[in-house]
């Protein structure tokens, strides 16, 4: 395990140091070095940076340089997790002078700022006066030039550089025994790293910070291309098993699928193999449901275009690419034997159930077809996946209850240490994160309701009546859980009608008023509109009768909803049922109106501008279109979950066998 725990020190150990001289006076002063002359001057206010090494204050650069510098330097953070992926850490600042002090450091200074500018002519002429600085410590985290310039991403300055560098000096280490590969592995810059290789071929595996390779870094850090480049031309003999072992979870951890596939067909054994933290890469990938499944929580639209876009077809490679993963990792954890996968399955985290947890349907479904007796696992409280699921309102794992026939009993027959079934589970508050899925309070308890009424009909029937440690019943625990969330969603029902209701109000007492006063007046001897027989009348009086009303049918239904109960039944369907119609006949109210209005401007400009009108009649459909595209998500919505197939199937399709 050597060499992954040198992994865990370069977590804190890879930075790119700047130039801080030491201080002798005052702490908190900085000097900053002018354009003009040189002079130097003190600056009371600088910015406070965390430490990437050490933890200890950072202070922001003073040099009039590329203040970007900043953003590009990429570091490990030292809190990184291999589950969750590499993260990235602010870099080590750049160099400040201090009156007096540490001549060397402020003789390099131009060389520094020609690094990190990727100015080479500047570079070029302070080299040619000066030959010993392509090897000197530039910085007081003793970087070379090519650190800084490697670090900076300045591609053609290092090409240069490079050229005119002896091959072994490119295997230079800085304060935390980086080399300039190192950084260029970091930064991402494949090409940087191919003109570094070619003059070094054994430079990939000059080890870093914590003894971690440059290819390792890469990984960490989720630079695909680099980890491709670097995993060909590093020599798999430098490499040890533990290398290896890190390598394939730091590549799952960052989504580098590709790459994990290929070390896993070349070194199957390593499915089996720990990090320092006893996880497999089969418990990383427990954690990563957007692995296996496709974007979700997009609009029609969406769902269409998305596939085509760079982004959903790299998501549909990830699909595949991770469904082979799991399926490779999984049939050589079978392959070791029982004992080891019993062992993979308990410690140190229990990946089926973190992956039910976290909804990782495909995961799951491709552990189950291997291994059908995993159904029965259960965790520390006697809780199977799908109570797991129950508990995280995981549907589509929940669903595969119904694939596994008359096993379905036994399992929903399960009690947990405090004596819940599955009905109680449901009956308790879903995480937040859950709720949030659907918008409004009043849907979030429609959702809930439906989790609890499924559940329902999946229980026995005496269970529906049986009481936990506490002497409560499911229903019971579910009044005591939701009573939040009905007072808000009756809030949010309050507010939606009281808002939309006014609206239906304001068109009710304007298309009212408009049939008493219509386009073009009326005849003074019939007292009948003038333009009775014309077409546009005929479709400026119906759009207007309907638009009155569609309108006053929304008030009503909107004053029933203020007027409701809220019990908690009520927000199952009642509810949900009279906010649709109250929607629907207020969207079609407004787009009655427009029309009326329309059909009015025609009859009133025909004869004088009438090329006026069709602009007009386009302009009118705008408020309509805005109303659709905001008010039709949240009435799809209801809709769906009122009138749709719902969250639940009873079928799966055979998914499992």
């Amino acid at each position: 395990m050597q060499g992954l725990g040198r992994s865990l020190q370069l977590r804190r150990n890879l930075s790119i140091q700047a130039c801080f001289p030491d201080r002798t006076s005052n702490p908190n002063s900085t000097t900053s070095l002018h354009d003009s002359g040189g002079l130097y001057s003190t600056n009371e206010d600088h910015s406070v940076l965390n430490h990437l090494c050490t933890g200890s204050c950072l202070r922001e650069i003073r040099i009039d340089i590329d203040a970007d510098f900043v953003n590009e330097l990429l570091a490990v953070d030292p809190n990184y997790d291999s589950a969750r992926g590499p993260t990235f850490a602010t870099p080590t600042a750049l160099p400040t002078l201090y009156r007096g002090s540490n001549k060397d450091l402020t003789f390099y200074v131009p060389l520094y700022q020609a690094a990190l500018k990727g100015d080479w002519e500047d570079a070029k002429l302070f080299i040619t006066k000066n030959p010993q600085a392509l090897t000197a410590r530039i910085s007081k985290g003793r970087e070379t030039a090519l650190h800084i310039a490697a670090g900076a991403k300045q591609i053609r300055f290092v090409e240069e550089l490079v050229k005119v560098m002896d091959a072994k000096d490119l295997a230079l280490k800085n304060k935390y025994d980086n080399t300039a590969l190192c950084f260029a592995a970091a930064s991402g810059i494949t090409a940087i790293a191919e003109v570094m290789v070619k003059k070094n071929r054994r430079l990939p595996a000059v080890r870093g910070s914590a003894g971690v390779t440059p290819l390792h870094m890469a990984a960490l850090l989720g630079h695909r291309d680099m980890v491709w480049f670097l995993y060909l031309v590093t020599d798999h003999k430098d490499l040890t098993e533990e290398d290896f072992t890190g390598l394939l979870i730091a590549t799952i951890s960052s989504n580098i699928y590709d790459v994990a596939l290929h070390i896993l067909l070349r070194q199957p054994e390593l499915a089996i193999k720990r990090d320092p933290n006893g996880e497999t890469a089969l418990h990383v990938l427990a954690r990563k449901p957007s692995a296996f499944s496709r974007r979700s929580g997009q609009g029609i639209w969406q769902r269409c275009i998305y596939p085509w876009t760079k982004e959903g077809r790299q998501e549909n490679l990830w699909h595949v690419q991770s469904l082979n993963l799991v399926k490779c990792l999984w049939r050589q954890v079978l392959l070791s034997g029982d004992s080891q996968i019993g062992d993979v399955l308990r410690s140190p985290s229990r990946p089926l159930f973190v992956a039910a947890e976290f909804g990782n349907f495909e995961f799951i479904v491709e552990l189950i077809r291997s291994y059908p007796d995993i159904i029965w696992k259960v965790d520390e409280q006697s809780r199977s996946i799908f109570h797991i699921a129950v508990m995280h309102r995981q549907e589509k794992i929940f669903n595969l209850i119904n694939d596994i026939g008359a096993h379905k009993d036994l399992i929903t027959s399960y009690k947990d240490a405090n004596n819940c079934n599955m009905l109680h589970l449901a009956g308790k508050l879903a995480p937040l994160h859950r709720l949030k899925i659907v918008s409004g309070a009043a849907l979030q308890m429609q959702r809930e309701l439906l989790w609890f009424k499924e559940v329902e009909k999946n229980v026995q029937p005496l269970y529906r009546e049986m009481r936990d440690i506490e002497g409560r019943t499911p229903r019971m625990l579910f009044t005591q859980e939701h009573k939040g969330l009905v007072k808000g969603g009756e809030r949010w029902m309050k507010d939606t009608s009281t808002s939309c209701m006014l609206v239906a109000t304001l068109i009710t007492t304007v298309m009212f008023a408009a049939i008493f006063t219509v386009p073009g007046g009326n005849n003074n001897v019939t007292g009948t509109p003038i333009f009775l027989r014309s077409k546009s009348f005929l479709i400026f009086a119906t759009s207007d009768a309907l638009a009155l009303f569609s309108s006053v049918t929304s008030i009503l239904m909107f004053l029933s909803i203020l007027t409701s109960r809220y019990a908690e039944e009520d927000f199952l369907e009642s509810l949900p049922k009279r906010l649709i119609i109250g929607l629907t006949t207020l969207f079609f109210s407004i787009a009655s109106m427009v029309i009326a209005f329309s059909a009015s401007f025609f009859i009133v400009l025909c004869h004088q501008l009438a090329w006026v009108v069709i602009p007009v009649a386009l302009t009118a459909c705008i408020p309509v279109t805005l109303f659709a595209f905001l008010q039709f998500p949240l009435l799809a919505d209801v809709m769906h979950s009122t009138y749709g197939s719902g969250i639940f199937s009873r079928k799966t399709k055979d998914m499992l066998y």
